[in-house]
């Protein structure tokens, strides 16, 4: 998952067409995308039902038709109206953040409970087989097949193809953040197209960042009719009061164009963000972050499992590890050092030694030429850092002994980036939330850069995860953190 994929800022602020349904004026790439969606989770239901049907029913050839072929019919039948039902074809999900495969994963659950429970009522011997193999093999194939059609279509974005045309409306200064993250993650479908601004100026004239400001922010529905923008995104501005935003609100309707409005909690969004009627007033309803209770317990249950299963899958590989670090020069294998973990906690965090023995003492001599950023010690080229510490640095090999701070149950596979001691010592208040929850092995920081990022950026990122954590995001983030070790962006 992309940095930006985590959490919209934004929150859509007036009635549209259905959530499954596609706007007379949406663009012919979106109406396509969502027949491929379409086709390619048919073809995958239809494919795995046939092919365990078939392999299953030879054989039994004599109730095939009966037995065999109902099933699998039947199943594919349950599992497409149940992603139809769960709007897993909603084209608000399609092709960004994790909530497309939350939909994906709760569809076919909720076609796994009406199968078990058909089959108790059939009374059927043979419904075992579809629970346990066939749903699980269609969630893989469908699953796959989303991740594959979205990555063509980051591709496309990234080369300025399949993007919704946004006119942005507030003041200069959150427009041009929208713009900054716009351009950053195009992976997101949006580009700013045009601007409003209070007095129908940018800072430099008539426009902003490179963006046209085309008017006044009194003039947006006007534009919007015009010119046909898809999105229209309402930045904080001491203009839009509440009586204005609903009228802006009216003003659009019929112009087929999405309004979303940013909320002041900006870097709250995803499970925490809902959107209540009281008294008929709509309200923005945030729930508290989820440090303990269920999520959590399942959360605890998958890294200690998970850690246990790649400890043994990677023995080998760090057996070979930890012979060429030995060979490499004098010293040990690994590298122990202080970390602070959940609610400040200090614990051994494990690696594979990548600099030379006696590295932390030669660290005061090379002061004056550090790259980190904000407490960091950082450089590029660090002469302390062997060959092979080189490599492992590279591909992330050298942090696979963290798994057994894992499997322990002082960090987690998912977290925040694990901090030094003397980095805690300097937090604030607001950066010590960073401490609610056990660090991790990848996180967010891991996807997005590394030691390429700011430290504000950095420390951005951790507080987010902090705020909006979910296990279909951990799911993302463990997924893409494959991608970033392959690609070694921001390792040194």
């Amino acid at each position: 998952m992309e940095q930006g994929e985590l959490a919209n800022p934004f929150t859509p602020a007036r009635g549209r067409p259905a959530d499954g349904a596609i706007s007379p004026a949406a663009s012919d790439w979106e109406q396509r995308y969502r027949r491929t969606v379409i086709t390619g989770d048919t073809v995958a239901t239809a494919f795995v039902a046939a092919a365990i049907g078939t392999f299953f029913g030879a054989r039994d050839a004599a109730n095939w038709h009966e037995k065999w072929g109902i099933l699998a019919f039947g199943t594919e039948l349950l599992v497409l109206g149940a992603l139809a039902v769960g709007r897993a074809w909603a084209p608000a999900v399609l092709g960004q953040g994790a909530e497309e495969f939350r939909r994906l994963g709760r569809a076919l659950f909720t076609a796994t409970v009406v199968l078990a429970l058909g089959g108790i009522a059939l009374t059927s011997h043979n419904i075992k087989l579809w629970i346990f193999v066939a749903i699980p093999a269609i969630a893989l194939v469908t699953m796959t097949v989303r991740y594959l059609l979205r990555l063509r279509l980051h591709r496309q974005r990234k080369e300025g193809q399949c993007l919704r045309p946004v006119l942005a409306a507030g003041s200069p200064a959150t427009v041009r953040d929208l713009i900054t993250r716009t351009r950053k993650f195009p992976h997101l479908g949006w580009r700013v197209d045009a601007v409003c601004t209070t007095d129908g100026a940018g800072p430099g004239g008539d426009r902003l960042d490179g963006v046209p400001v085309v008017g006044r922010l009194s003039d947006v529905a006007e534009h919007v009719r015009r010119d046909g923008y898809r999105v229209v995104a309402v930045t904080p501005d001491p203009h839009w009061s509440p009586d204005r935003l609903q009228r802006l609100a009216w003003n659009l309707e019929g112009s087929d164009a999405d309004m979303v409005v940013a909320p002041v909690l900006m870097e709250v969004a995803g499970p925490r963000l809902h959107i209540d009627a009281v008294l008929g007033i709509p309200l923005l309803r945030v729930s508290m972050p989820a440090f303990t209770g269920g999520r959590r317990a399942v959360k605890e249950v998958v890294d200690r499992m998970g850690a246990a299963a790649l400890l043994v899958l990677c023995a080998p590989l760090m057996v070979c590890v930890g012979v060429l670090v030995l060979l490499d020069g004098p010293g040990g294998a690994f590298y122990r050092q202080r970390r602070v973990g959940k609610d400040g906690r200090e614990f051994t965090i494990l690696k594979f030694r990548t600099m030379v023995a006696g590295a932390d003492r030669a660290r005061a001599g090379l002061a004056d030429r550090n790259e980190g950023a904000g407490p960091l010690f950082k450089l590029r080229r660090d002469p302390r850092v062997t060959r092979v510490g080189a490599v492992l640095r590279r591909y992330s090999l050298d942090e696979l002994p963290q798994l057994l701070n894992v499997l322990t149950g002082s960090m987690s596979l998912v977290g925040p980036r694990p901090p030094l001691p003397e980095e805690t010592a300097a937090y604030g208040p607001d950066i010590r939330r960073r401490l609610l929850v056990k660090p991790g092995l990848t996180g967010l920081w891991q996807i997005s850069g590394r030691s390429d990022l700011s430290w504000e950026e950095a420390v951005r990122l951790d507080l987010r995860y902090v705020e909006d954590w979910s296990l279909a995001l951990d799911t993302v983030i463990l997924w893409k953190t494959l991608r970033a070790v392959v690609h070694g962006q921001g390792a040194y």
